[in-house]
Order: C-alpha cells, then structure tokens, then sequence
C-alpha cells in the first residue's frame, strides 16, 4: 500500500483505490488497488482495478477518478473515467482510464497518452476537478520545483494555463486543489493548492503543506509566500482530500475528507518489515477551514462514524501530577485505543509527558511543553529507532496556544501508528511506531513542576476488518 487516490461515491459507496505492487519486493511496478466503504471506516477488499504493464505504457502511478455527470469525454454520462501516470523507461505521461461497471475495472482509452511527456524528468501526479465557476476540467500536476496547472473541456485534451514554483521545499508530488469556505461562509471562500514536498530547509521532514489562495481560470495567488502543514508529524504524505456530494453545494465547500499515507521516504525502505513495505494508511478525517490567530487554517478531526469503534470509556476528572508522585492511569487492554486528555494550561510544570506503547525501556512519548506552548511526539525509546536512520529519531512537534486555558489531546493509538489531534485538530502529528509484542503500557510524567488534568478518558478500539469479497463475481 503507497498512495492513496482520492475516493469517489458511486451509488452511496465510495470507491477508494491506493497504488498496490503485490511483486515486492522481487518486482517493480504499482497499480490500483480496490476497496468500497459506506462509513469510511470499514472496509471491503475487490482486489485490482488497473493493472499495470497492459497496455505498453508501463505501470499504473497515482492520478485521480471522476465520475463524468455531463457525458464532457464522450464516454456517457456518469462514466466512471480515471486519469494517472504511467511510466515506461523512465519517461511519464498521463493516460485515461474508463470504467464500465461502476468503477470495480477500467480499461485503457485507445488513445493513450493523452498528454505526452515534453521532457520533463518529473511529470506526474494529476488531480483533476469540477470547476463550475467556469464550467471546464482543471487539473494540477507535479512538475519537479513546480506545479503545473492545466485545463480542459473532455479530459482527453489540456492547456497549460501557468505554475506555481517554490525551489526550496525538494521535489514537489502528489498535488491537490479544491476550494472550501473560510468559517463555514459560503461568501467567503479561499482556493487551497497542496502537495507532497520536503520540509528539511525548514526543519521539518516530507510530508503534505499547503497555501490558501485565489485561482482566477489561469494562476493560483498564494495569499502567503510560506506554505502551513496539514500535519506536523513526520508520517504523513501523498495525502488526498474529496468532499461529500450527498451534501449541499454550500456544505461541500464546509468541509472535507482528507487521508494520508502513513510513511515517509527517509526511512520507508529501511522499516523492520519483509512482505510488507510501509502499508499504511491515517484514519479518515474531516477538514475544514477556520481562522486560526487570524490566518485562514485547515483543521482537522476523526469522522464521526469512527466512533463506531468505541468500547467502554474508562474516565477519571481532575487528576494532579507531581515530580514526585506516581499516578495509577486506567491501563489499555487492546493494542488499538483512543486516549483523550485535557491539561489546565496553568500547571507549573515545564512539560508533562504520556508514555504510550511501554514496555520495559521501550516507548513513545506524546507531550505537552507549557513554556514554550509546543506538543512534541518522541519515538527514540521505540522498539526500532536504534536501528533507523536518525530522521526517524527526530522530535516532531508544533506550536499550539491553549484555548479557553485548556490544551486538548486526542490520541488515535493503533498497532503501527499514533495520530495526535490538538485543540480539536489545530495541530495533527501522525507518526509510525514499532512496538514489542504486547506493549501497552501508559504512563505519565510531569517535568519541572505539576500538571493538572482536568479530563483524562481511555476508549477501547475494536478492529475494523477488510472483508473479502470475490472480485470474479464482478
């Protein structure tokens, strides 16, 4: 599992697909692989959609589906078409896809490429929207430094309208835009461009940033030169967002769904794991665009329907941490959990730190630095991180004001990852983690004084099994 691509609703059921090599690791080559869902929480395996190496253009790389409503391709109203990169001998290109049975397999259009590689080494990557304001296809493209936009009346052929260049931020991928409302006003909307990039200049790793701006039809006008981070922690990249078209067209642009892969090209090849290589997902979550300190910021919360997974909550109120004291915590009795904490942001401590995943000297720590506002996440007592480059190592955090003198933490724990929400989505750090078989201990520390928790609830996570399906019944 590698790259999301971005899910589709066809008939109540989104269709999501995700780049799949089942050679490796002998073999090369990626292509989409199928799964339907109706909450986005579980799951229902249909194994390959494209498969690669068909048409002699190489494998199936990411790209994006539509679902063509005004028949602009010529293939029928509400054809099902996919466009991605291929890659064949190092040269890339974007070629067409088109389903006939409602997005399970596609085939290849005959007239592949569709857009030809002018020979560019990086090329690759198509998002493609709707724009209705203008009534044309619109797509964005990475283009090494630069994102290329494009449009298009039928999806088969496009015009270069400008880029977006920014030099320092390494080669650009898997971008994305779409337009949301600012404070939930349907008068007041911003254009959001984002993309995979690496943050190293910055002091940060790779993982998906993003600019609010305009797009008038041909440029995009970043409101700022700096771009913001959907997440801050090390472990989230090729992200993907799409809305719900059950909604409104004014409460599609209040929100949207967002995933990520949870991984990053620093160390994915070096990850403690045979067969399976990195094959991981964030849980699913809505984002919205809210002012934040004065600045229009995508924020982000779990879905609602992951509540479905929720056991019995183990809750304890206005508990005091001292340096010297040890505090007995409800414990976890299932390697997936949900702990959501709310720390007085007067407490005299300089830090106080959650120990996740404990087992004897191996941990990870999700914490709070009251001097200096800032949430940190640190995996080096992880079962690995010896063994890992030392990006892996690395202290991931972000600066986050308490609200109302109170700093919120929901803790997404699973067997391989941990996903912290902040202040009801501020700030998410995602990150992986490895653990010794059966390491679920909890513990807290307190650092140079006390920590008041005002809340502390543990929450039980039930598995959400991929059902099999037989895909030859398609």
């Amino acid at each position: 599992m590698n790259d999301p691509q971005r899910p589709i609703m066809i008939g109540g059921v989104w269709h999501y697909y995700y780049l799949y090599n089942a050679d490796y690791p002998e073999g090369n080559g990626t292509e989409w692989y199928h799964t339907t869902s109706t909450d986005l929480v579980h799951w229902q395996d249909h194994g390959v959609a494209i498969d690669k190496y068909k048409n002699g253009l190489g494998d199936i790389e990411t790209g994006s589906a539509v679902i063509d409503v005004n028949n602009t391709a010529g293939f029928g109203a509400g054809a099902v078409i996919a466009i991605m990169t291929q890659q064949h001998e190092g040269v890339q290109r974007q070629s067409l896809f088109i389903s006939t049975d409602g997005g399970y397999r596609f085939k290849a259009y005959n007239g592949n490429p569709i857009m030809d590689n002018p020979g560019a080494e990086h090329w690759r990557d198509p998002k493609i929207v709707w724009d209705d304001t203008r009534n044309e296809w619109l797509m964005v493209l990475a283009e090494g430094h630069k994102i290329g936009f494009y449009t298009s009346p039928d999806l088969k052929h496009w015009a270069y309208q400008s880029g977006f260049e920014r030099n320092e931020l390494g080669i650009l991928e898997c971008p994305d835009l779409f337009r949301m409302s600012l404070d939930g006003d349907p008068a007041n909307t911003r254009w959001v461009l984002a993309t995979g990039a690496n943050g190293f200049k910055k002091g940060k790793t790779t993982g998906t940033l993003y600019w609010t701006g305009d797009w008038d039809g041909e440029h995009f006008t970043a409101d700022r030169e700096d771009p913001q981070w959907l997440d801050a922690g090390a472990d989230f990249y090729a992200a993907v967002t799409w809305d719900a078209p059950r909604q409104t067209d004014t409460k599609q642009l209040d929100s949207r769904f967002a995933i990520g892969w949870l991984n990053n090209w620093a160390y994915a090849t070096s990850l403690p794991t045979d067969e399976w290589h990195g094959g991981v997902n964030s849980i699913v979550r809505r984002i919205s665009l809210q002012s934040v300190d004065g600045k229009p910021q995508l924020v982000s919360q779990p879905i609602g329907a992951f509540d479905k997974l929720e056991g019995t909550e183990e809750r304890r109120s206005d508990v005091k941490v001292t340096t010297a004291s040890t505090v007995t915590l409800p414990q976890p009795t299932t390697d997936a959990y949900r702990l959501r904490v709310e720390l007085d942001a007067a407490s005299n401590a300089k830090e106080v730190r959650f120990r996740l995943k404990e087992k004897g000297e191996h941990f990870v720590i999700v914490g709070y630095n009251f001097s200096d506002s800032t949430v940190f996440v640190k995996r080096e007592k992880d079962a690995i991180a010896e063994a890992m480059p030392e990006v892996y190592r690395k202290v991931m955090k972000s600066m986050v004001k308490a609200r109302n003198g109170i700093v919120k933490l929901d803790i997404i724990v699973d067997t391989t990852s941990i996903e912290v929400f902040v202040n009801d989505g501020e700030t998410v750090l995602s990150n992986l983690v490895f653990a010794p078989v059966g390491a679920n201990g909890l513990s807290v520390d307190s650092i140079g004084g006390n920590t008041d928790i005002r809340s502390f609830r543990l929450t039980p996570l039930k598995v959400a099994p991929v059902k099999r399906r037989d895909v030859d019944a398609q």
